[in-house]
């Protein structure tokens, strides 16, 4: 019997939460806090909404991760020089110096993550979840409010 996709793409999501979760652990981030300090770190000078359209996430958690970044005094933010309502993000010192280790993890995973693959499977890969998004994008209300079985749980 085939798996459903939807249960394999959940289970691979969960393994590649609770990896960045062992790794983040060792700094006192949350697996999002992760990968949002690496995103900046890749990028500095990215835009808030940059960073949400990278991560897949909405401006409200980017936002929320953000803010608690800074806090921490990992990123800090400020306006753009060429427009100033939109708030670029950057390390901080302290991000600075944990990003090598943040950034180093995040290949580690993200080598694990194709392993044994070839560039061709890869690219397939990526082609085939990108449709997945877009189909339950077109589906409708699944990414905002996701369905509720008979016991009120979420559905996958």
């Amino acid at each position: 019997m085939s798996e459903y996709v939807g249960l394999l793409i959940a289970a691979a999501r969960r393994r590649v939460k609770q990896a960045a979760l062992a790794r983040a652990a060792r700094h006192g981030l949350s697996a999002q806090q992760f990968w949002f300090l690496v995103a900046v770190a890749e990028r500095p000078g990215s835009a808030h909404s940059e960073i949400a359209a990278r991560l897949r996430t909405d401006a409200p958690t980017a936002s929320r991760v953000l803010g608690a970044l800074e806090r921490r005094r990992l990123v800090r933010t400020a306006p753009d020089r060429e427009d100033r309502r939109r708030m670029c993000v950057y390390p901080t010192p302290a991000g600075a110096r944990l990003a090598p280790e943040v950034m180093a993890s995040a290949r580690e995973i993200r080598t694990a993550l194709t392993a044994g693959m070839t560039p061709r499977e890869v690219e397939q890969l990526r082609h085939g979840l990108r449709r997945v998004i877009e189909n339950l994008e077109r589906l409708g209300g699944v990414i905002n409010a996701p369905a509720a079985g008979p016991d009120g749980r979420r559905t996958a």
